[in-house]
């Protein structure tokens, strides 16, 4: 096992979860209200020997794919039913952004609409949050190194909620949680992360360690993934692919861009269930070809490509060509995504955190063209 401090103190590395109860002791919660969800149950990953102390608290498992206002409420309620005094998440990046939800709640008073970042949240979100470990069990969204969390408002807004204080206070990344992991979960959430490192990399703003850091979970994951995908007990890859997820999370604070903003306001459908993995490689090839206009985007992409090895095609092409041999579809429409939102998403593509950081300046008109491309 490995300990890193950055951005939060992490534990890293088969048998990590071993930690847990230390790391409780630690922050002082003898009553945490454990965050997972059915899937998690069922692949028998909470019965482990190494979460054993936790079977008498409570517990909340009905986290939605995409997580929603409503569970927040309803995990909130058992928070306080139950006296709890911290949140342990264990689970992909639903489970994680939503224990943030109920911590955020557990702690400050009014709705949660009050604390989305585009609506003046940030500066309302103090260091009070109740503490919060995060225990991956997918290597993909990041989440638990993230300062954000998505959430659907009743109204059918996916809002982003940004905090340092939001950080989990503690991660614990066990690659070995992620051994049985189906290769379609592999697949869908490896490609999230990989989305993480190129969006960030190629974000306008300033900050060269982000960079490097994007840079080195990009390579991780390029190699990684496809013989995590064929062989999902391979120990090797699962242990690189998830610390180039843990590095694409690491890398949040120099923003997303086109992709991102796409995918948060599709992933807040009523009409479809969409997983923001899956929505982000759609996205990618067709998002990058579009910001290929943009020299220094031009420049960056052909170092990744170097990264990557390709000689005789574009990134954009071998991404393309990375979702196929991977099962994943090129196309909205066969997820059942309907065409007459198209405008609707693009109005909340507009809106989204993720959208000024992306290094072409798109317009409405630019996301449906998008948009229709890979419909």
């Amino acid at each position: 096992m490995n300990n890193i401090n950055y951005l939060t103190n992490i534990n890293f590395g088969l048998g990590a979860a071993e930690s847990l109860a230390e790391i409780l002791r630690e922050l002082g919660v003898s009553r945490p209200l454990v965050i997972s969800d059915h899937g998690i149950k069922s692949a028998g990953l909470l019965e482990r020997p190494v979460f054993e102390f936790l079977r008498t608290a409570p517990i909340f498992l009905d986290v939605p794919s995409n997580p929603t206002e409503s569970a927040v409420a309803a995990g909130l309620a058992l928070y306080r039913q139950g006296g709890c005094d911290g949140v342990v998440a264990i689970g992909g990046g639903s489970p994680i952004d939503l224990a943030k939800g109920v911590a955020l709640l557990a702690t400050h008073d009014g709705e949660l609409e009050r604390y989305a970042a585009i609506l003046g949240g940030v500066a309302r979100i103090t260091g009070a949050v109740a503490p919060l470990v995060a225990i991956p069990t997918t290597a993909g969204t990041g989440s638990e190194v993230g300062r954000a969390a998505l959430i659907t408002l009743d109204d059918g807004r996916k809002l982003g909620f940004i905090s340092p204080h939001l950080i989990p206070r503690r991660a614990i990344c066990d690659p070995g949680l992620t051994m049985g992991l189906p290769p379609a979960l592999t697949a869908s959430t490896g490609l999230d992360a990989l989305s993480h490192c190129i969006e960030t990399y190629l974000s306008p703003r300033y900050n060269p360690p982000a960079e490097a850091i994007a840079t080195d979970g990009f390579q991780r994951i390029w190699k990684a993934l496809p013989v995590a995908y064929a062989d999902g007990a391979n120990a090797e890859a699962r242990t690189e692919l998830m610390m180039g997820a843990l590095e694409g999370g690491m890398t949040f604070q120099k923003g997303l861009g086109a992709v991102h903003a796409l995918s948060h306001a599709l992933g807040g459908l009523k009409e479809a269930k969409l997983h923001h993995g899956t929505l982000n490689a759609i996205l990618m090839p067709t998002v990058l070809r579009w910001n290929m206009e943009v020299e220094a985007v031009a420049r960056k992409v052909g170092y990744l490509e170097r990264l990557a090895g390709l000689e005789h095609t574009t990134l954009a092409d071998a991404l393309d060509g990375l979702n196929r041999s991977l099962g994943i579809t090129p196309r909205l429409s066969e997820l059942g995504v309907p065409r007459h939102v198209i405008d609707w998403v693009c109005e909340r593509a507009l809106a989204d955190h993720s959208h000024p950081t992306n290094p072409r300046l798109l317009t409405k008109e630019d996301y449906a063209a998008i948009l229709e491309s890979v419909f």
